[in-house]
């Protein structure tokens, strides 16, 4: 079982940055693919950035590739998503997600069955 509480959230003018946390709970021990989602009202939900826990390569969205970066701090049990250059288009609920898998990390939301309950990044123009 995998638990992930997210935090962050906040509302930012353009061109501003945020960072979200998630923290992972898992009780029991193997590789996850974690990553950042986003839905924003009437949209689907899109992958942002993903990477495995046991290894250090990212993935990335192409709206967000050089803006965003994701990070995990072992330690802490924590995933960072560092936001930068924020756009107005960047507004959405941001999710925290997980799942147990061998294989490489993907951006496809359907394959993620542990989800955080969502931080709110609103960026104004």
């Amino acid at each position: 079982q995998v638990q992930l509480v997210e935090s962050g959230g906040d509302s930012v003018q353009a061109g501003g940055s945020l960072r979200l946390s998630c923290v992972v709970s898992d009780s029991t021990t193997g590789r996850l693919c974690m990553g950042w989602f986003r839905q924003a009202p009437g949209k689907e939900r899109e992958g942002v950035a993903v990477k495995a826990s046991t290894a250090s390569a990212t993935y990335y969205a192409d709206s967000v590739r050089d803006r965003f970066t994701i990070s995990q701090d072992q330690v802490k049990n924590t995933l960072y998503l560092q936001m930068n250059s924020l756009k107005p288009e960047d507004t959405a609920m941001y999710y925290c997600a997980a799942y147990r898998t061998g294989y490489v990390c993907g951006l496809d939301h359907s394959e993620y069955n542990y989800w955080g309950q969502g931080t709110q990044v609103t960026v104004s123009s």
